[in-house]
């Protein structure tokens, strides 16, 4: 493996914020509506993300929202990965690749909630937030996209039999970011207290935490009691779900 400094680093660091974080900013809710003659902030909950898109437009249409929101967060940390994956910090054993793919996808969230472009109003980030961690391992060991699946599956059953949408998402989010956190604890458990090290945990927490952040009105009415469920079926059969992810 190549050492790297931080030296040598700093200015592709800048350069991935800056490109991620628009990236983040092109909201694939917004252009599938405005195909369609509408715009998706003025109908439903304003909510430019799946839930809201789907309600409208029907499953199918929510689904490639999905998919292209979740490729959205994951293709810039796999990108990173290929460019950095024969380098570790220098003077350590952390991989250079391990940081960046969650830099690059922290912008990118960050870019899907607060687009300059939309006046820092956007979506709420879950499904780029899903497939940055559905990228992010996977890219490296085949072995753990059955687990990344696995997640996924799990937040679809949990909405499919709850209906609370929302509530199902960030589980899945917090599911993924404590098993890459575990992965990584393995990893280095021998540097724990170095830098970069600590830097990765908190790159996992605050990908956590903007999710959660973002669907804090949703959690206060859920706990109020005032939160709509997420009916699939009805998704399904075209009718309203109610309220968004």
């Amino acid at each position: 493996m190549k050492e790297l400094s931080f030296q040598n680093l700093w200015y592709w660091l800048l350069l991935m914020a800056v490109l991620c974080y628009f990236i983040g900013c092109f909201n694939f809710a917004v252009v599938l509506a405005q195909a369609r003659h509408k715009d998706v902030r003025k109908i439903g909950s304003g909510n430019p993300g799946t839930m809201n898109i789907s309600r409208e437009f029907g499953l199918k249409v929510g689904l490639a929202n999905f998919i292209l929101d979740a490729c959205k967060g994951g293709l810039p940390a796999l990108i990173s990965y290929f460019i950095f994956r024969e380098y570790v910090f220098a003077g350590t054993h952390v991989a250079v690749s391990d940081f960046t793919r969650y830099f690059c996808g922290l912008f990118v969230i960050l870019g899907h909630i607060y687009p300059v472009t939309m006046k820092f109003k956007g979506g709420k980030g879950i499904a780029s937030t899903l497939g940055l961690f559905t990228f992010s391992l996977p890219c490296e060991n085949g072995y753990y996209a059955f687990a990344a699946v696995g997640a996924l599956l799990g937040v679809l059953l949990y909405i499919g039999l709850t209906e609370w949408g929302s509530m199902g998402s960030l589980l899945g989010v917090t599911g993924l970011t404590v098993w890459q956190a575990c992965i990584f604890v393995l990893r280095y458990e021998n540097e724990m207290l170095c830098g970069w090290t600590v830097a990765i945990f908190m790159l996992l927490l605050a990908l956590n935490f903007l999710p959660w952040f973002a669907h804090r009105k949703n959690i206060l009415r859920l706990f109020s009691g005032e939160e709509h469920r997420t009916s699939v079926k009805r998704l399904y059969r075209g009718k309203r779900g109610m309220k968004d992810m």
